[in-house]
């Protein structure tokens, strides 16, 4: 199966992941020179430690966001574009910073994890000032019509972390208040990403509606894939420090399901970890996960997510970044196939 680029070649969208993100290196690019650009931005003193947290190793999935929503070909690299996308990704980056401080994370794409390097004292602060230049640089378009979006966003991603925090080691955290939370800590920032790149690129105003719940329904479907990679991915190749979920009293879909059609003693004996008064036992969860079917069902909420996506934008076939960002879609979809276990 394939589509007709906006450039006028062929994507095979089975390959979506490798050709999408080879149409962004120009854009990637920009947006690195302008990452690494902002750090004389920065006091001289925490200078290595933001350069430590703007690296290239990352998929930047919210920076090519901006992009693709904002597609008018391989060539046309808007400066405006570049901006908002490096807007997003320090956004981004904070919130990673204070993540992996909560969870624990000792690694963080591949390396240590800025808590780990520079103690969590240091990591909280260094978040800070990584959310206060994205909110700097938000500030210098010509309209206040950016930085009242991001920092809207912004509020809304802390809320969201701000209730997780709250409900860790508790087991009354019904499946609406996971959407909730997920909406809100990750699609949030999904959803601006497409909205500012599509409104950037002056599209009209009904596709920069589309392309925003797009963003949002991609945003809930990649976290729900996230929250399954944690219990069955493979440390080594998603790039982080995975089991945090059970170890930090954190209940996702994963565990939510698994609670429901475990036994009155085994959910007992589950409670318990997520309240921190018995040790965790991930091995066993992992097999209980998969004796009961907890994967496949949480892989159909991921596909319901991703449908939603794709609906958004069927009204828009003919728009140039459609395409591509559907593409995305079936990257999920192979990342998902990708966790599936055997005997799942």
């Amino acid at each position: 199966m394939s589509a007709p680029s906006p450039a006028g070649s062929a994507i095979p969208v089975g390959h979506a992941f490798s050709s999408v993100f080879a149409l962004l290196g120009p854009h990637m690019a920009e947006l690195d020179r302008f990452l690494h650009g902002q750090l004389a931005a920065f006091e001289p003193e925490i200078r290595t430690m933001a350069d430590y947290c703007i690296d290239t190793s990352g998929k930047r999935i919210r920076p090519a966001l901006v992009f693709l929503s904002g597609w008018r070909g391989p060539k046309a690299i808007s400066p405006e574009l570049v901006r908002v996308a490096a807007v997003v990704e320090l956004v981004h980056l904070a919130t990673l910073v204070h993540d992996d401080i909560m969870d624990g994370a000792e690694v963080r794409r591949s390396r240590r994890t800025a808590a780990r390097e520079y103690g969590a004292t240091a990591a909280v602060l260094l978040g800070d000032a990584l959310f206060a230049h994205a909110l700097n640089l938000a500030t210098q378009f010509p309209t206040t019509e950016i930085c009242s979006a991001v920092s809207e966003s912004t509020r809304r991603v802390c809320a969201g972390e701000i209730v997780q925090t709250l409900r860790r080691g508790s087991t009354n955290v019904t499946r609406a208040d996971y959407q909730r939370i997920i909406d809100l800590k990750t699609a949030e920032l999904f959803r601006v990403s497409c909205l500012l790149g599509a409104k950037l690129a002056g599209f009209a105003p009904g596709y920069v509606d589309a392309v925003s719940q797009f963003g949002r329904h991609l945003g809930i479907a990649y976290q729900i894939y996230d929250d399954l990679a944690d219990f069955f991915g493979e440390e080594k190749r998603i790039g982080k420090t995975l089991g945090t979920d059970l170890a930090s009293g954190k209940l996702t879909l994963p565990l939510l399901l698994l609670m429901e059609r475990l036994s009155a003693a085994e959910r007992a004996e589950l409670t318990g970890e997520i309240l921190g008064q018995k040790p965790v036992q991930p091995a066993l969860r992992l097999r209980q996960m998969g004796e009961l079917g907890v994967f496949g069902d949480v892989a159909l909420a991921v596909k319901a997510e991703v449908d939603a996506a794709t609906a958004a934008l069927q009204e828009w076939p003919d728009e140039a970044p459609t395409v591509l960002l559907l593409g995305l879609c079936e990257v999920l979809r192979g990342q998902v196939a990708a966790l599936r276990p055997a005997t799942a």
